[in-house]
């Protein structure tokens, strides 16, 4: 018995070796994180528009401590309108999802890849709670021509999405220089990644 109790002694430090230490600033995950649309590879939209973002998040806690709410908008006129108002505008969705960050590398709105899209989101809904469990569905239609891809070209872009503890920045800052805006910097920039984090590489069709 003995020698069994060391053997798991010397394998829990071997265990974390194995899997890497934790970044500084990104916490255990308590955010599980899927995207449904796009996925990796897909060829999406018509004429650089009209494709879609579609994730959920599912968080261990109660709607309340999420801070999340619903919400349905979208620019110009379908902003602040009845029956779940809400604006619409590039940076964090600090009102009804502040904790989501979405970036796409091809991005030419605001400050480029390192820009939070995530108050572009038209639909926030509670698709699911308990006392202890609530999932945050959010759903993004692009509508922008030439924002994130070109006419007539195809734009390859990476889809980047995390959620941070607390209210996500309006802009990622590459503080690592290395080009690549993601959850690295979001931990040097003193935030807390509490969910997984995903990256889906696809293209946006110009045609």
């Amino acid at each position: 018995m003995k020698f069994h109790g060391l053997k798991r002694m010397l394998a829990a430090p071997l265990m974390v070796l194995a899997l890497g230490a934790p970044l500084a600033g990104v916490a255990e995950a308590s955010v599980g994180l899927d995207v449904f649309a796009p996925n990796s590879g897909d060829l999406a939209g018509v004429g650089s528009r009209g494709f879609l973002v579609d994730l959920v998040a599912r968080y261990d806690r109660s709607l309340a401590a999420t801070s999340a709410s619903p919400e349905l908008t979208g620019p110009g006129a379908h902003a602040n309108t009845a029956p779940l108002p809400g604006s619409s505008s590039a940076g964090a969705n600090a009102d009804h999802f502040p904790g989501l960050v979405v970036l796409l590398s091809s991005s030419r709105v605001g400050a480029g890849a390192g820009q939070n899209l995530a108050n572009l989101f038209n639909i926030v809904a509670v698709t699911n709670q308990t006392s202890s469990e609530t999932d945050i569905w959010s759903t993004w239609i692009i509508g922008g021509q030439n924002a994130f891809g070109s006419v007539g070209q195809l734009t390859r872009t990476r889809l980047f999405v995390a959620v941070v503890d607390g209210v996500a920045p309006n802009v990622v800052s590459d503080l690592d220089r290395n080009g690549v805006f993601d959850e690295k910097d979001l931990a040097l920039m003193g935030l807390h990644v509490i969910s997984n984090v995903r990256k889906i590489d696809f293209t946006i069709n110009g045609f």
